[in-house]
């Protein structure tokens, strides 16, 4: 399945993308269920009961797939080619921050370019969205915990990023970063890490990995991760980006106002999001 989290009529609300359509939960499942994180948490994800008549992709804005998560989790240094290029050691535990979710947008929204600062980077990454709460979970067992998967864009004010060694304020300023399309759900994309992400500015490809290439698998992050806090369903973990991102090219390559930013995983599909400047 293919969930979705959007706004209609001035509603928010969610329900499936088939058929090049995407079809809205009905009221009375709604009414039970209100967003995407209590259907998680309710453990009714496959059960989501949708109308007939689906809504065409123009007449809908996407939202971040779980525009209301407990916690947007994010790992730093997690491609070799992307450790290499910062001229750093692969860390010898997985490199954590977090997000806000008013930092995240929707497929097709525009991510808005801070006043303040010209270094607004991308990092194109693949999203892991958790459907069944644990503490403690061992790697052999994390894959039971995943609902689905997603692309997420990380994006990054660099120089905010290096104003200390925390990472806080170039990840955190909102509308910069987005997820979506859609969460692919786990029994879709049993192996994601069979696949390849590709980041792509204004038609030009900027990043291309192997996701097998990561530094630290989706089982290590999950059980490092839930070693310190309990993992709830809408949870997102964004696994870490690959080497090509802006600061490290010669010269640098920012987003500025009118740019596009595609991240395309294989077996999800394209997040795309126009740049534009914020007031």
């Amino acid at each position: 399945m293919r969930l979705v989290s959007f706004e209609t009529d001035g509603r928010r609300t969610y329900g499936l993308f088939r058929e090049d359509r995407v079809h809205e939960a009905t009221s009375a499942f709604r009414a039970s269920y209100p967003d995407l994180r209590l259907v998680f948490t309710a453990g009714k994800a496959t059960e989501i009961e949708v109308e007939a008549k689906g809504l065409a992709f123009a007449d809908v804005m996407l939202l971040s797939p779980i525009p209301n998560p407990d916690k947007i989790i994010c790992v730093g240094l997690n491609y070799a080619n992307h450790i290499k290029e910062t001229g750093r050691e692969k860390p010898k535990y997985p490199s954590i921050f977090t997000r806000y979710p008013s930092s995240v947008l929707g497929s097709g929204v525009p991510l808005l370019k801070p006043a303040c600062s010209d270094e607004f980077d991308y990092e194109g990454e693949l999203a892991v969205i958790i459907g069944k709460a644990g503490r403690n979970i061992a790697a052999s067992k994390a894959k039971e915990h995943i609902l689905g998967y997603s692309c997420f864009n990380d994006g990054t004010i660099r120089d905010f990023q290096r104003h200390t060694t925390q990472f806080w304020s170039g990840k955190s300023f909102d509308d910069t970063g987005s997820m979506g399309p859609w969460i692919v759900t786990a029994d879709e994309l049993p192996n994601p890490e069979n696949g390849h992400l590709r980041t792509v500015l204004n038609g030009q490809e900027v990043q291309t990995t192997p996701i097998a290439d990561l530094a630290f698998s989706i089982g290590e992050i999950i059980e490092y991760v839930s070693t310190v806090t309990r993992l709830l369903p809408g949870d997102v973990i964004a696994t870490g980006t690959p080497g090509g991102v802006g600061r490290f090219r010669t010269p640098p390559l920012y987003m500025f106002e009118g740019d596009r930013i595609d991240v395309e995983i294989t077996g999800i599909g394209t997040l795309s999001n126009p740049i534009a400047s914020a007031n």
